[in-house]
């Protein structure tokens, strides 16, 4: 039986709870990553996702709080299932999908010594099936001159990470928690309390999407999917269809293909 401790990653970018949300922004920015284990005198105290974090820059109370003024402890989510070394991998594969951060932390005597990301399983996916199999055919979209409180609004009302971008019906980029956390610092540091309300309102997804876009087409098979996204550190993949959008995956629609 496969367990925990070999395919977690014990190679773990974590911040102190008393570190600054800038902190804990710069070092998503500069792993390329969206969840970010915290730490309390060593031990595992909680995790801080980008969810959390665009939320909390965005809302009207906190809207004149600059990153660096406000701690790592003010995000972190605290109610947070962790698991063992020795746990079997086919039993965190039960929870894929469900409500709650996606990053599992791996904890032995209260110290944390890894974790499981969905990228970390991807590895696991087999499945030679076409992806227009699985693919969810029906997707949320913004255009590039949306307002990102509009992107925004339509992630929290349908409960997705990640939008992708259209320009004249064409792929243009994508938006997710992570983009939008980082625009929000970036204007809080720019602009008076006065102006913020009327930027972070005036704010275009085109100033903060991520382009270019990794694609693919619904014809290749799931596990050729699974390798691009995992090539790539991309937890979803619009698929095009004759320069049309048709569809999307994400790293959960594939693990849910996995049989161990």
């Amino acid at each position: 039986m496969m367990k925990v401790k070999e395919i977690m990653t014990t190679k773990i970018v974590a911040v102190d709870k008393d570190d600054s949300l800038k902190r804990v922004l710069d070092l998503m920015k500069k792993h390329d990553i969206t969840k970010i284990p915290v730490l309390e005198e060593k031990k595992f105290f909680g995790l801080v996702t980008d969810n959390v974090i665009a939320y909390k820059l965005g809302s009207i109370r906190k809207r004149g709080v600059t990153a660096s003024r406000l701690h790592a402890s003010s995000v972190t989510e605290k109610e947070v299932k962790v698991v063992s070394p020795e746990e079997e991998v086919k039993n965190i594969l039960a929870s894929v999908g469900e409500p709650g951060p996606t990053m599992l932390p791996v904890v032995e005597k209260e110290k944390l010594v890894g974790v499981v990301t969905k990228a970390d399983l991807l590895p696991l996916v087999k499945n030679k099936n076409p992806l227009s199999m699985i693919m969810q055919r029906n997707v949320h979209t913004v255009n590039l001159d949306d307002r990102v409180i509009h992107a925004r609004r339509i992630m929290i009302m349908e409960n997705i990470a990640r939008l992708p971008v259209l320009d004249d019906k064409k792929l243009v980029g994508i938006i997710s928690d992570i983009e939008i956390a980082l625009a929000f610092e970036s204007l809080k540091k720019s602009f008076s309390i006065g102006k913020q309300k009327h930027h972070l309102d005036e704010l275009l997804v085109k100033d903060t999407m991520r382009a270019p876009v990794v694609w693919a087409a619904p014809s290749i098979s799931i596990f050729d999917a699974a390798q691009l996204m995992y090539n790539q550190n991309v937890g979803s993949l619009p698929l095009m269809e004759n320069e049309r959008l048709v569809g999307m995956v994400t790293r959960t629609d594939l693990l849910k293909t996995i049989v161990l």
